[in-house]
């Protein structure tokens, strides 16, 4: 490029038409631009490649406690994975230190989870719009009753989440610190999710007496609008009753079913799909 201007007669008309196909090639590539100024659009791929890091000095101990709740740190990443509301959180955070001592750049394809080890590299999908994408999470959060993931600006900008704040989403742990032999990435799974129209439900308890399951229903159906279910699993000679609520269309019902459950004493809850 430098040789071409150099002998190009008329430098200042050369740049120019650089200048232009630089424009032209950025337009068809779909950018959009951030308040920082950094491009992430449709045609870009911001995804991550996961790889083998030391485990962080800061941020993972045994358990810690925030605004009076218990969270217990998980010791391997290996086989993670769990369906959920995901949020996210920009400026007010942006320079910041994370759990993990490391700055908090909300450009960055970061997230923050409550268990997981730090760091470790996940696939989060959005369950609403099929998008998936590599994150790495490096923080602790959100200590939100219903929520599972926190996503960084530049992650709730791929996983189109921006406008609405929240979204169902999976999390699937693909490597870690201290799993490295883990440690994978496959572009074709990143870029297509088969979980995506799933119903989901939200589990409240599970029993190996049905009689348990039984009361538990009951309790809560009389308390909720909602179709409240018991699933049976059986595996050997063992069987396991599943109280369920939904299925859960939105995050504002799930929001509703959660506040509900608060007030008669149930604080226990994850999804689950159908």
């Amino acid at each position: 490029m430098r040789d071409w201007l150099s002998r190009c007669p008329k430098r200042w008309v050369c740049v120019l038409a650089v200048a232009i196909c630089l424009l032209i090639s950025s337009c068809g590539n779909n950018v959009k631009r951030t308040p920082g100024g950094v491009q992430i659009g449709e045609g870009s791929d911001p995804n991550l490649i996961p790889g083998a890091e030391p485990l962080s000095r800061y941020g993972n101990p045994d358990s810690y406690e925030v605004f009076g709740q218990r969270y217990h740190t998980l010791k391997s990443s290996k086989g993670f994975r769990e369906r959920g509301i995901a949020s996210w959180y920009g400026k007010d955070f942006h320079g910041r230190k994370t759990s993990s001592g490391e700055v908090y750049d909300m450009y960055q394809m970061t997230a923050a989870h409550k268990q997981l080890p730090l760091p470790t590299f996940v696939k989060v999908s959005n369950l609403e719009n099929g998008r998936s994408t590599i994150l790495r999470v490096n923080d602790r959060g959100p200590f939100h009753d219903n929520r599972i993931i926190d996503l960084s600006y530049a992650a709730a900008l791929k996983l189109g989440l921006i406008e609405k704040g929240t979204a169902f989403v999976s999390v699937e742990a693909v490597g870690s610190a201290v799993d490295p032999e883990q440690v994978r990435y496959q572009k074709a799974v990143v870029d297509v999710d088969h979980d995506k129209g799933d119903p989901l439900y939200l589990q409240i308890g599970a029993f190996t007496e049905r009689d348990n399951a039984e009361r538990m229903l009951k309790q809560v159906a009389d308390a909720m609008s909602k179709k409240v279910r018991i699933r049976t699993s059986t595996t050997g000679q063992q069987s396991i009753y599943r109280v369920q609520i939904g299925p859960i269309a939105s995050v504002g019902l799930a929001d509703q079913v959660v506040e509900t459950l608060s007030k008669i004493g149930i604080s226990e809850h994850h999804f689950v799909a159908n």
